[in-house]
């Protein structure tokens, strides 16, 4: 028998029941989709995040306040006077600002509607410039509100239109926990990370924010733009130097506060979501698995209910590698349509936007759940065509 006729009979084998064989290839669908679309959804989120990282600017540092610290050590909190310690031309020549930063939530009251803000900040005009949030609507605050304290704020688009609608915010009195702040402008949109929505943020003058919300305590942060994105190493040994000095670390010491730049939070970030990626990926490679399995069941279903025609081919000549090649022909003939179909099913699953995550397919992610779906026929079809290729054919003509 040649190529061909092995072919042909495989495909009638397949076409005889139909039900069984899609049933078959629906495992096998399921793993390659998953496959493909969850290796997407965790390609996106990364480069989601490496986004909007990169967004916030590239000569951006964050000093915040150390988690925990050795028992009986003295922790100083970040204070105002830190961040504009920082600003100095001679002890820190490649720090261009330096601002700093309380946060804290909100319920925002206008009229009959009330709204949670996820994140209300405290900041100095700098603020802005360093993380490279523009305006789109109104004005932002200047350095004559910080010092007045004037209740005004300006608003992220998601915050705005949560709060007014359609309706325009720029003018509009709105009460941040029932104080009364007055919106001066609307930022322009950043987007979600896909954990976090950016453009859900009140940013007002700290002196307003600190007499009317949060209080006099420590900063939460001190965001710090050093003056290209090439010196940000140099800012950061400035800022430490700076730092270590003020609140006394003597050398060797453990720092109070903790310095990251936006190139260590991405490869940090980049790090977990490509460990979360390859957890997904594993995950439905088990599918694929159970595929595989039920290929094999199906496949020693079908050699049990067809042993009678595999000893009248067997007597009447078929040798044993046609009846091998038939089998395996069947088996990865159902595992190539169930993972044609699973392509084709993750391909258009990733055009969709799940949970603010765009997927990004990664080609050689079709390649090897396709590649993959193939090898699972002829391993896991091996067993069944061995088993009916090796089949007498005066005991296949007995069976009843």
């Amino acid at each position: 028998m040649n190529f061909f006729e092995i072919m042909r009979f495989a495909v009638r084998g397949l076409t005889a029941n139909k039900l069984r064989s899609s049933l078959t290839t629906l495992g096998i669908t399921i793993g390659v989709a998953a496959v493909i679309l969850l290796v997407a959804v965790g390609n996106g989120a990364s480069a989601s995040i490496a986004a909007s990282i990169q967004g916030l600017g590239t000569n951006v540092l964050n000093v915040s306040a150390a988690r925990g610290g050795a028992a009986g050590a003295v922790t100083r909190p970040l204070t105002v006077q830190d961040a504009h310690a920082l600003v100095d031309p001679v002890g820190a020549p490649d720090v261009k600002a330096a601002s700093p930063v309380v946060t804290t939530t909100a319920t925002a009251t206008y009229g009959q509607t009330s709204y949670d803000i996820s994140s209300v900040t405290g900041t100095e005009p700098a603020y802005f410039t360093t993380t490279n949030r523009a305006v789109a609507d109104g004005s932002l605050f200047t350095s004559e509100d910080l010092t007045s304290a004037r209740k005004v704020v300006v608003l992220g688009p998601t915050t705005a239109t949560s709060i007014f609608g359609t309706a325009e915010p720029v003018g509009k009195d709105v009460l941040l926990n029932s104080i009364q702040f007055t919106v001066i402008g609307v930022l322009q949109a950043k987007g979600s990370t896909g954990l976090q929505d950016a453009d859900d943020v009140a940013i007002a003058p700290l002196t307003a924010v600190q007499n009317s919300l949060t209080g006099y305590g420590s900063l939460n942060q001190i965001a710090v733009q050093a003056t290209t994105a090439d010196s940000v190493s140099l800012a950061q040994t400035e800022v430490t130097a700076i730092l270590n000095a003020r609140h006394e670390i003597r050398l060797g010491g453990t720092p109070d506060y903790q310095i990251q730049n936006s190139a260590q939070l991405l490869a940090t970030r980049t790090s977990a979501t490509s460990t979360f990626t390859v957890l997904l990926a594993a995950v439905a490679a088990i599918s694929l698995l159970v595929g595989g399995i039920g290929v094999t069941n199906i496949m020693l279903v079908t050699v049990t209910e067809r042993i009678r025609e595999i000893g009248i081919r067997k007597a009447i000549g078929a040798p044993r590698s046609a009846i091998l090649g038939q089998f395996l022909a069947e088996a990865t003939m159902l595992s190539l349509f169930g993972g044609l179909l699973g392509v084709l099913i993750g391909v258009v699953g990733s055009r969709f936007t799940i949970d603010g995550i765009v997927p990004v397919i990664v080609p050689s992610s079709i390649f090897l759940a396709f590649a993959v779906s193939a090898l699972i026929g002829l391993f896991f079809g091996s067993y069944p065509a061995n088993r009916a290729a090796s089949l007498r054919p005066i005991d296949a003509l007995r069976h009843e």
